[in-house]
């Protein structure tokens, strides 16, 4: 049959070395928020497992026989930059082997993660368009943290805990538990995703193509047009926000949102790449994933509060701020009350 190819130019190989993470968990960089939940749900012995069995064994096979059938699945002979990128990330993340990936023809910038037993990543067409090597890179290994995570598995478990203590309760206010069931499971969600850009960094290893290509997703192509650094101090005034009514419009920007918005991402992956956890985790000392079946739930958990803890002293919002202050004035009225109690006991 001969060479079917199309010719062209090679794509360039990529000759960097980049650091190698054996045996790493997806404790090392996930959110402590999206860890706790992940912990705390593979706790549940069994449960996974019959969501694997049945969710995954027929619905699997459909969703990969529809891409098989009708997107591109790179190899070295198709896509092979693209194939080159996803290999090299899967070696880096310390995986047995490197998921399939398929491109699909679409005018949509998206990127996923599918399947439960054996997950495989899909690029859109206009993805690939809009992103250069490095950034397909970063975008591959924040795919490939969905997979190593198992969030797919997990946010299925969820759901399906929701869906039955929805059906279970009978109580008036039930609908009241169960909506805020769902924030949280949203608010998760969105933990995930920050989870997975630290993936994609570790995995490219280059702070300034991960910001690079996370500010395409709200600008576009037109790098040229845009500056890393200019967008980090407009992420800083959205954080900060000018009062309340702008605090009251992020809430309800984001309250029913899986994804979080492209300066939060910006910012958290930015803060993140300047910490000590990157640094530790780049010097070789990371947890380690024969260890994850003895992560405790409740020093997830602790870390967790610290996080938002630590968020919510460090946060200039005015709404933050407004909560802070009043929490702050509650406990000093507290404290004036126990003093007149104290003396008037001593007296």
């Amino acid at each position: 049959m001969g060479d079917k190819r199309i010719k062209g130019a090679e794509p360039p190989v990529d000759t960097r070395t980049r650091t190698r993470f054996p045996g790493i968990s997806s404790r090392a960089y996930e959110h402590p928020a999206d860890r706790t939940a992940l912990v705390a749900l593979r706790k549940l012995h069994g449960v996974d497992g019959l969501v694997r069995k049945f969710r995954g064994s027929f619905s699997d096979r459909v969703v990969r026989m529809e891409h098989l059938a009708s997107a591109v699945r790179t190899s070295d002979r198709q896509f092979a930059r693209i194939h080159r990128g996803v290999r090299e990330a899967a070696r880096i993340l310390d995986f047995d082997r490197a998921p399939e990936l398929y491109v699909q023809q679409s005018a949509a910038v998206n990127a996923f993660t599918i399947g439960m037993n054996e997950p495989f990543v899909v690029l859109t067409t206009a993805l690939v368009d809009l992103m250069d090597d490095d950034e397909l890179r970063f975008v591959i290994g924040h795919e490939l943290g969905h997979a190593m995570s198992g969030h797919s598995v997990y946010r299925t478990m969820a759901l399906y805990l929701l869906q039955a203590g929805a059906l279970m309760t009978s109580l008036p206010l039930a609908g009241i538990g169960v909506q805020a069931v769902q924030a949280a499971l949203t608010e998760w969600m969105r933990k995930s995703e920050l989870s997975c850009d630290r993936a994609g960094l570790l995995v490219l290893q280059d702070r300034e193509a991960c910001l690079r290509a996370l500010m395409k997703l709200a600008g576009g192509s037109h790098l040229e047009d845009m500056d890393v650094e200019e967008f980090l101090r407009q992420a800083a005034e959205f954080e900060r926000a000018e009062n309340l009514r702008d605090s009251f419009a992020k809430f309800l920007l984001t309250r029913n949102s899986s994804h979080p918005l492209a300066v939060v991402r910006v910012s958290e992956l930015n803060r993140w790449a300047a910490g000590d956890d990157y640094r530790t985790i780049l010097s070789g000392s990371y947890p380690l994933r024969r260890d994850d079946g003895t992560a405790s739930v409740r020093s997830q958990a602790r870390g967790t509060a610290t996080s938002y803890l630590e968020t919510f002293r460090q946060s200039t919002d005015p709404l933050l701020t407004l909560v802070r202050d009043l929490a702050s004035s509650t406990a000093d009225v507290g404290d004036r009350a126990l003093d007149v109690v104290r003396r008037h006991r001593s007296g």
